[in-house]
């Protein structure tokens, strides 16, 4: 058995161990900050270990690294560090400096990380379930609040409504296949005109519980609620690492084990992502929250990454991957510049609260412009780049009425990106947000230099992303 596949997983979840040792046994008021920066590092060296470590297949076939595991857990990890980054001052003003909150984004990454390696239905359902059970307590961890309690239950509901669909879905290939495992699924499913009916609705079945997890039309109805009453360090957390997980995921039991019964599952994922990308661009219009606008924003940005999904190419692929680097820095920097609304030490979160931005903090407005632009898929922004690789590969593989529907719900979301910017330069001015932590700073920095100028270096990303592509699709 080569266990040492699964090293960057077994060294994470130890250091994690440790650091919850840590934080019952240090007492004092930088317990949450210690541990917060222990596991950063923890994230960090686990990134070193992904780096350096090989490829193969492990644990009874369970378990699989290899070039598009590698890409995917690199994302996840970029996207936790940044996560915890954005925690620092945001937990320590709204009493929430409690040491548990940097372990369980940790075992959520633990969990994200297997499903990027899942080589197996069992081994899938294990990562998702470790990430789910997470994020769950992360939702309501502001317990003293009723909108965090209230978000907490909604997610973990319906969260455990969707696993209940995903088991029973794997339950059903099991069941009509006689295998759990990715290959030799693909094997049995290679003569499409021989596949029982039974294995079809199965397949129904694990869509619609992975569509939940991307919060994807029809199984969004969470997402709104969750987000805004989720604490926003959460929120963004939710919005950026467990997305990049699960789509991967997606893609990876889509395109492996059922990449013969395409013309059987494409029409499904071509309509749940023309419902998410309409939906996301009509229901934001009239959102005076921007984290609710951001939650529907989301949902749009699901469903153009289900275009590529849908296209069921090397090409769609590569254009998923890099539509996901581009979304999770754009994401996090934004998510920054919504943590930094404070005024008098109070978070707000009123669109209209950002009136005048451009005179009391210029450089949040600009930050805030580029993410915007970038959101709306306007060049030379790295928005733009993710969409043009995954409108691509929709009109290689002939989805042209897909791909207009894409580029029509591109056009709408615009207005609602564009009328935030214009409430920033032509709104009446609002009094001035507090001072802005470093931490945040720094996130909405690099997320803006990085949205702004990936056109100049798109070269290693692009590279990266179609190896691992390469591995999917054999």
């Amino acid at each position: 058995m080569n266990w040492t596949i699964a090293l960057p997983e077994i060294v994470l979840s130890v250091l994690g161990m440790a650091i919850l040792l840590a934080g019952v046994l240090i007492k004092g008021r930088n317990t949450f900050q210690l541990c917060a920066m222990m596991t950063i590092g923890a994230l960090i060296i686990t990134a070193g270990l992904v780096l350096m470590g090989h490829g193969g297949l492990g644990y009874n076939g369970l378990f699989l690294q290899d070039s598009y595991a590698v890409f995917v857990k690199l994302l996840v990890l970029a996207a936790s560090v940044l996560g915890i980054v954005l925690c620092l001052d945001h937990n320590e003003h709204e009493n929430l400096p409690r040491f548990e909150f940097p372990v369980l984004i940790l075992y959520a990454t633990v969990g994200m990380m297997v499903m990027a390696s899942s080589s197996n239905l069992m081994s899938l359902y294990l990562g998702v379930e470790l990430q789910s059970l997470s994020i769950y307590v992360l939702a309501a961890f502001a317990r003293d609040d009723l909108r965090s309690s209230e978000a907490g239950l909604k997610y973990f509901v319906l969260g455990a409504l969707a696993s209940g669909l995903l088991l029973y879905g794997i339950s059903l290939v099991y069941g009509f296949s006689g295998s759990m495992d990715f290959a030799q699924l693909a094997k049995a499913l290679a003569d499409p005109l021989h596949v029982s009916h039974g294995l079809i609705v199965g397949i129904v079945f694990v869509v619609a519980g992975l569509a939940f997890k991307i919060s994807a039309v029809p199984f969004h109805m969470w997402t709104p609620d969750v987000y805004e009453g989720a604490p926003t360090p959460v929120t963004a957390f939710m919005a950026t690492a467990p997305k990049v997980a699960a789509i991967a995921l997606f893609v990876r039991v889509m395109i492996g084990p059922f990449g013969h019964l395409l013309a059987q599952w494409q029409q499904l994922i071509v309509l749940i992502s023309m419902a998410s990308m309409v939906l996301g661009a009509l229901a934001a219009i009239g959102q005076g929250n921007i984290k609710r606008l951001m939650a529907y924003s989301s949902i749009g940005h699901m469903g153009y990454l289900l275009v590529g999904l849908a296209a069921g190419s090397a090409d769609g692929v590569r254009g998923v991957l890099i539509y996901l680097v581009t979304y999770i820095f754009t994401s996090a920097g934004m998510f920054a510049c919504i943590i930094a609304m404070r005024r008098q030490g109070r978070a707000v979160e009123r669109i209209a609260d950002l009136g005048g931005l451009w005179k009391s903090d210029p450089g949040m407005a600009l930050s805030l412009t580029i993410f915007l632009f970038s959101m709306a898929g306007i060049p030379p922004f790295s928005g733009f780049i993710g969409k043009y690789f995954i409108f691509g590969a929709a009109l290689q593989a002939h989805l042209v009425t897909l791909a207009v529907v894409g580029v029509a719900a591109s056009a709408v979301s615009a207005f609602y990106y564009i009328r935030i910017i214009k409430v920033m330069y032509f709104d009446q001015p609002e009094p001035a947000f507090d001072a802005r932590p470093a931490s945040l700073s720094i996130v909405a920095g690099a997320g803006a230099l990085f949205t702004l100028l990936f056109f100049l270096f798109p070269a290693p990303v692009v590279a990266a992303a179609q190896a691992a592509a390469k591995v999917i699709l054999g």
